[in-house]
């Protein structure tokens, strides 16, 4: 591009005078220097070096008036740079900084999350709320500690996960055989049992809590065994299997089932009964007012006469935890009133019972009762007896605990 220095008309570079003036153009003047990062060559005025990429500051005359053309129509002036020996100029590059590669530039697109994030976060969130809970009922709770459960207001003993042989215990000579054959059982989780069995004051909070009714009132041949269910301290009984279900599930757990029963009642004891029998259990000779010598008055006398003599006696059940608790501090697991369990009857069941976890029948006639009353003789107080009831029928000896994976802070 070359300019008229009268006129300041532009005109191609091919072209030499003015058509106005007849002036002889002049070729615009290209002023460079060198890019400070590169070494490379660009114009005085450039802002951003064209090899680069680097920005560089424009380098301007102070005088801008010293730039406008003369009159004169100027001589054609070719700037040639000036070069420079080969050496320096390596020199100078080499103690140049290399030069910074440009940043790459990403660009953020904003879109909403979908549905299907949500649903995946809070899967994820559920599975390790899950675990954590699970992992703390493994291993937070220690063995055999003792917890109130606000709901019924009783206490619950944690009991670990183990193994241990189940049915008639080794040298005991009173098995039946719907004892045998024992077997090795694993109980793979931990769970809550009742320190105690349901009491009466508590069985009275589920019923205001629920609306149902209270059981009827204990007797034997018409001698109140708890009149009015004024003693809140002793066990309910008279309840069906409906009826202590309904309480356990109303208090946050589960009828305890037949294996989990006797791994708890034998708290790592492989004996028939976890101590001296009079220590632990209310049974038909020492909860009277005198102690009855059960095996020579049933010889001699018949049901009638022998339950006439209960009466005179006062034999009856009494307030729980008064004996001697077993190794993971559990009351009255023998004697006292029957308990009820979760599984259905079947005399066989041992001979084909799995180890892990057993939940007895998948159906039958009758529930399983654990653990002997205060009505049965030395024979019938042992950890491993089973007997049955129809699970619609309560007794004056016939109560319960709850047990499972209730939630207690």
């Amino acid at each position: 591009m070359k300019t008229c220095p009268i006129c300041q008309q532009a005109y191609s570079d091919d072209v030499e005078f003015c058509a106005r003036d007849g002036a002889r153009l002049a070729a615009e003047v290209r002023e460079e220097r060198e890019c400070p990062y590169c070494a490379e060559r660009i114009l005085k005025k450039a802002r951003v070096c064209k090899h680069c990429g680097h920005d560089v500051e424009p380098m301007v005359k102070a005088d801008t008036a010293a730039q406008t053309p003369s009159p004169a129509p100027p001589e054609r002036i070719i700037e040639t740079p000036t070069a420079e020996p080969q050496g320096s100029k390596l020199a100078a590059a080499a103690s140049r900084p290399p030069a910074a590669a440009k940043p790459p530039e990403f660009q953020i697109i904003s879109e909403p999350p979908s549905k299907m994030k949500f649903v995946v976060i809070a899967v994820v969130a559920l599975i390790l709320i899950v675990a954590g809970v699970w992992y703390f009922a493994q291993h937070g709770v220690k063995k055999g500690e003792v917890k109130v459960n606000p709901k019924d207001g009783l206490k619950y003993v944690w009991i670990p996960p183990g193994t241990f042989m189940m049915g008639c215990s080794p040298g005991d000579n009173e098995c039946y055989d719907f004892e045998k054959p024992p077997n090795q059982v694993t109980i793979t989780k931990g769970y809550w049992l009742g320190q105690t069995e349901v009491t009466v004051g508590a069985y009275k909070r589920f019923a205001g809590a629920t609306g149902r009714q209270m059981p009827p009132e204990p007797d034997i041949n018409g001698r109140p065994l708890n009149s009015g269910w004024g003693d809140e301290a002793m066990p309910i009984v008279d309840v069906t299997w409906d009826d202590a279900q309904a309480y356990c599930r109303w208090a946050g757990g589960r009828l305890p089932t037949e294996a989990e029963w006797e791994y708890a009642a034998r708290a790592e004891s492989t004996t028939a009964r976890y101590d001296d029998l009079d220590e632990i259990a209310w049974y038909v000779d020492n909860s009277g007012r005198q102690r009855l010598e059960n095996e020579r008055i049933r010889k001699k006398e018949d049901q009638a006469d022998f339950v006439k003599r209960l009466n005179e006696n006062g034999n009856g059940m009494h307030e729980v935890g008064q004996k001697r608790a077993n190794g993971l501090g559990l009351f009255d697991m023998l004697g006292n009133v029957w308990e009820w369990v979760n599984d259905w009857w079947d005399q066989s069941y041992y001979q084909n019972s799995p180890s892990p976890d057993p939940m007895g029948p998948t159906s039958g006639t009758h529930r399983i009762l654990r653990g002997g009353s205060w009505v049965g003789g030395p024979r019938d107080i042992r950890v491993s007896l089973r007997n049955r009831r129809n699970p619609g029928n309560g007794d004056f000896d016939l109560g319960f605990r709850c047990g499972g994976e209730l939630d207690i802070p």
